[in-house]
């Protein structure tokens, strides 16, 4: 049974550095999120992952590849943990889509859960896909710690779900952090979030979604 839940953010790309949003789009990691991929694989290898599910977005299956160089296994791409598609908004840092699409905007914040980004998703929408993805990765006997390898708003619209939304709602998700959950008699409890300690010195960035931001 699957006691223990280690999850992954991806290495940083230009995208992160200039705050745009990035959805589906295949943008790939810059050097320093290479960087931050090999010190995550280097943590990996002694945490006793017994499997790694990836996102199947290109910097979420680059920063794969490095923690797969450490491990014993290869790690599964599953096209549900992908990060909030965003349609119209792809590229756009959080003053563009405000300045650029106002009332699309205004109905964003009015509506932060069931609003639907024109040519992607609502909050809803990827909260409900994450939670089919992982009972079907912990109902899988896979051993007692897997790994969870997405992105920003994809794990914490999960964790919303699995823990105490106050909890979440106390942290960011920084580029290569790792936040892990364990299971108890009620559920999920939190263990560590937002943990940056293995990048060793290396920065690392968060994005803060824009219904929090006001």
């Amino acid at each position: 049974m699957v006691r223990r839940v280690v999850f992954i953010r991806s290495g940083e790309t230009d995208w992160n550095k200039q705050g745009r949003w990035q959805g589906w789009v295949a943008s790939p990691l810059n050097i320093h999120g290479k960087r931050q991929a090999e010190a995550l694989g280097r943590f990996v290898r002694n945490i006793g992952l017994s499997a790694l599910y990836t996102s199947d977005l290109r910097r979420a299956l680059q920063t794969a590849e490095a923690l797969a160089a450490q491990l014993p296994f290869d790690p599964e791409p599953d096209e549900r943990l992908r990060e909030r598609a965003v349609g119209l908004w792809q590229g756009l840092t959080v003053d563009e889509m405000e300045s650029w699409y106002p009332e699309e905007f205004a109905l964003l914040l009015e509506d932060r859960e069931q609003y639907i980004i024109p040519g992607g998703e609502s909050r809803a929408e990827v909260r409900e896909r994450m939670h089919v993805a992982f009972d079907d990765l912990v109902g899988r006997d896979a051993g007692e710690t897997i790994g969870i390898l997405s992105h920003t708003a994809a794990i914490k619209f999960l964790l919303d779900d699995l823990i105490s939304a106050r909890e979440v709602e106390d942290f960011d998700l920084a580029n290569a952090s790792v936040t892990t959950i364990r299971r108890n008699e009620d559920g999920w409890e939190l263990v560590a979030a937002d943990d940056k300690t293995h990048l060793e010195g290396l920065a690392s960035s968060s994005v803060t979604e824009p219904e929090e931001r006001r």
